[in-house]
C-alpha cells in the first residue's frame, strides 16, 4: 500500500533539484507518475520492496527474544530469592519494553537499512546508465578473476581424478585379496 510513498521519495532523491523534471513534494511526485506512467509507476519496484519487509520480521524477532529473556531474569531473580512466580507477576516494567522495543527496532534497521541505500543507488545507475550501468568494469574484472578460477577447477578435477583412481585401485586390490583368502 505504501510503495507509492517509497517511488516518489526514491525519485526525489536520485534527481538533482534544479533538473526540470524534479518532484517539488510528494503530491506533485504522485500526479506526475500518475500522469505519466500510470499506475503501474506508482508500483514499480514492489517486488524488491518485499525483502524490505523483512525488518518487521527481524524487529518482532529481537523483541520476543529479549522479552523471554527479560522474564528468564525475572524467574531466576524470584528462584533465588525463594519467591513464586505466578501469572500476576508475568509482566515487566513498561521501561523495560519501552527499552527493548526501541533496541529492536535499532536492531532491525541496522540490518535491513543497507538494503534500502543499495536498493536507491540500483534505481538511480538504472535512469542515469541503463543496463550498461550494472556492467561497469566487467572486462577489468574478468582478466582479474578469471586465471585464478582456472587454477582452482583444473586442480580440482586432477584431485578429484586422482582420489577417485585411488579409491577404484584400493578397491579392487580389497577384491583380489578377499578372492585369494588366507
Amino acid at each position: 500500500m505504501t510503495n507509492p510513498i517509497w517511488v516518489v521519495k526514491v525519485r526525489m532523491f536520485t534527481t538533482r533539484p534544479d533538473d526540470p523534471t524534479a518532484y517539488r513534494n510528494l503530491w506533485h511526485g504522485f500526479s506526475s507518475i500518475w500522469r505519466n506512467e500510470g499506475l503501474a509507476g506508482l508500483y514499480r519496484g514492489t517486488s524488491l520492496a518485499l525483502v524490505g519487509v523483512s525488518n518487521g520480521a527481524i524487529q518482532f524477532m529481537a523483541y520476543e527474544e529479549m522479552k523471554r529473556w527479560g522474564f528468564d531474569r525475572k524467574k531466576g531473580q524470584f528462584a533465588k530469592a525463594g519467591k513464586e512466580y505466578t501469572t500476576a507477576d508475568d509482566k515487566l516494567s513498561n521501561t523495560a519494553y519501552t527499552m527493548m522495543s526501541g533496541a529492536s527496532k535499532i536492531f532491525a534497521l541496522a540490518s535491513t537499512y543497507p538494503y534500502q541505500v543499495v536498493r536507491s543507488r540500483i534505481q538511480k545507475t538504472w535512469i542515469e546508465e541503463g543496463i550498461r550501468g550494472f556492467y561497469r568494469g566487467l572486462g577489468t574484472n574478468l582478466v582479474r578473476v578469471l586465471p585464478g578460477t582456472c587454477v582452482t577447477f583444473v586442480v580440482y578435477e586432477n584431485l578429484a581424478w586422482l582420489l577417485r583412481s585411488t579409491a577404484v585401485r584400493r578397491d579392487r586390490r580389497r577384491e583380489l585379496a578377499a578372492d585369494e583368502g588366507p
